[in-house]
């Protein structure tokens, strides 16, 4: 559909995958439509939540421990209708864009492969593969490390074929922090700078008066 003349662009939510180590950007997964809601929880880390003792009350021991969840629709009814410009969706429908959400959670065949020959050689350990480094990014003041914690896909509607052509994608996301990643390592830097955002967000906010309260002769 045609925008109105004039009318701003609407920047789409989504997750880039980052090569851990060079952080170079490996894929960049935009959601079709941003979803309508989009919720988030942050469980307080503090230093007093199992113990009696009154010195501690008040102490973070970290950051909270933040999770999203969102539920985003997938639909190539618009690509169908125009075959010449999307042929890969007439021949596959959004299997495709199915299989780039999927596969963050998936590690690689080939990785798979050579484990299974380290595996056959005798070796006694094998380090545990390491995933891309996942980006949550939701504006340009949001842009967060994650880690997909819940992920389920309703497929709705099918082509002739039996390829989907509509689907309903939920995604759980823990946020990670430098608790979790480190202060040198790429995400525990954009993290940081996440907090810094939130921060300066926080200072542009309007302060209240104490009497909006009923409260009078507090200082």
């Amino acid at each position: 559909m045609t925008g109105f003349p004039g009318s701003p662009a609407v920047l789409k939510g989504g997750l880039v995958l980052v090569d851990p180590t060079s952080a170079v950007v490996q894929r960049v997964i935009a959601l079709q439509y941003n979803p309508d809601s989009l919720s988030r929880s942050l469980q307080v880390k503090n230093a007093g939540h199992d113990t009696p003792d009154h010195a501690e009350a008040l102490r973070l021991t970290g950051p909270p421990v933040e999770t999203i969840k969102l539920e985003a629709e997938i639909d190539a009814t618009d690509q169908l209708e125009l075959p010449d410009q999307f042929p890969g969706v007439t021949e596959l429908g959004i299997f495709p864009v199915l299989a780039a959400l999927e596969t963050i959670v998936y590690p690689s065949s080939s990785r798979l492969q050579a484990n299974n020959a380290l595996a056959a050689a005798g070796t006694l350990e094998i380090v545990p593969m390491e995933s891309a480094l996942v980006l949550f990014v939701w504006s340009r003041s949001r842009i967060i490390p994650v880690r997909l914690t819940e992920f389920s896909i309703t497929e709705e509607a099918f082509d002739t074929a039996l390829n989907p052509i509509r689907a309903k994608v939920s995604l759980g996301m823990r946020v990670l922090s430098v608790d979790d990643l480190g202060f040198q390592h790429q995400g525990g830097g954009l993290f940081m700078t996440y907090l810094q955002q939130k921060e300066q967000l926080a200072g542009r906010a309007t302060g209240g008066a104490l009497r909006k309260l009923g409260l009078t002769g507090i200082r």
